[in-house]
């Protein structure tokens, strides 16, 4: 990594160190944070990990979750840490937006900042780059950095799991295009070093509340969508099914997947909304490039075949946009 010399030299003396990820984090934006905090607490540094909100049940078995601070909860002792740090990491984000209200606070910071992102079109300009969209995961690189800063025996069983957590649902349990060799061979050693896989994956994927288990049957019988001639699939989901299920953070986690399991489609959506927001997840199989879409109709990005954005208008006004631009974007490309 090119400038993993010029972070060594920095922090050759310890040094006060927050990590930031995107708000709403998923298993690779804290999986990666909370691998770094680890490996720089190991180097005598001072570090102090924030979260923009809260998330999902499912990710607070991850060694360090306790230390994890909340900016929605203490924002006052954030915003301090914050002006008194000297190095600021953002991890699996790429724009100040995508922190929301942590923004002004970060924006405003005089520490040095560190990039770490997969994702297309930074907006950040870092002192310290680690920006690589063709990398699977953030936690991809960090355990690249890591390896080139330190050597991979300082890896231990705490900072494994994390990172394996990470490039675990960020290649999709490895079944993306992202997932090439070098993954697997990072994987392997990640499991050499103590990772347990079988049950980091369990307590991902198999600890599900009973309430989201019975959405689940009835996104697919009552909200799924198909449009056949369009080869597209969608769930639309409204604030009321939040209510009437008693949804958490993380319950439509992994939802628009099953759209896009069924044979002969090509583009999958999800529509959700909730606390006066609306929301869109996009995914594709093959050429149809859904950060484009995103990006050109809903004020979003992200990866070729996995992209959000978000809407202004309504529920039904945004599904009803959704489904007039996909139909023409898909006839556009031609996909085989």
């Amino acid at each position: 990594m090119k400038d993993t010399q010029a972070l060594k030299d920095f922090l050759q003396s310890p040094k006060k160190i927050v990590i930031t990820t995107h708000a709403n984090p998923d298993a690779d934006a804290l999986g990666s944070s909370l691998g770094l905090h680890h490996f720089l607490i190991r180097l005598g540094h001072e570090v102090n990990t924030i979260v923009p909100n809260s998330y999902p049940d499912f990710l607070e078995w991850m060694p360090g979750n306790p230390l994890v601070i909340n900016y929605e909860k203490s924002k006052e002792a954030a915003d301090k840490l914050l002006s008194e740090a000297e190095l600021l990491f953002c991890l699996d984000y790429s724009g100040f937006g995508r922190i929301k209200n942590m923004k002004e606070a970060a924006e405003s910071v005089t520490a040095k900042v560190a990039l770490v992102d997969h994702h297309l079109n930074p907006e950040i300009t870092p002192d310290f780059n680690f920006w690589n969209d063709k990398s699977a995961a953030t936690a991809e690189l960090i355990y690249d950095l890591i390896v080139d800063f330190s050597g991979r025996e300082v890896i231990d069983k705490n900072i494994a799991e994390c990172l394996y957590a990470g490039i675990m649902t960020d290649t999709g349990s490895f079944k993306h295009p992202s997932t090439t060799s070098k993954v697997h061979r990072m994987v392997a050693d990640l499991i050499d070093l103590g990772a347990d896989v079988n049950k980091v994956s369990r307590l991902i994927y198999d600890t599900n509340s009973l309430d989201r288990l019975r959405f689940l049957g009835h996104a697919l019988a009552e909200k799924l969508k198909v449009d056949e001639a369009s080869r597209v699939a969608y769930f639309v989901i409204g604030e009321e099914d939040f209510q009437d299920f008693r949804l958490k953070q993380g319950d439509t986690e992994g939802l628009v997947n099953y759209a896009l399991s069924i044979k002969g489609i090509v583009v999958a959506a999800i529509i959700i909304e909730r606390e006066n927001e609306i929301k869109l997840s996009f995914r594709s199989i093959g050429d149809f490039a859904v950060n484009k879409f995103a990006e050109e109709y809903f004020s979003g990005g992200g990866h070729k075949n996995a992209s959000g954005g978000m809407s202004e208008l309504s529920l039904g006004e945004t599904e009803k946009k959704f489904k007039e631009l996909i139909g023409k974007d898909i006839l556009k490309t031609r996909i085989k």
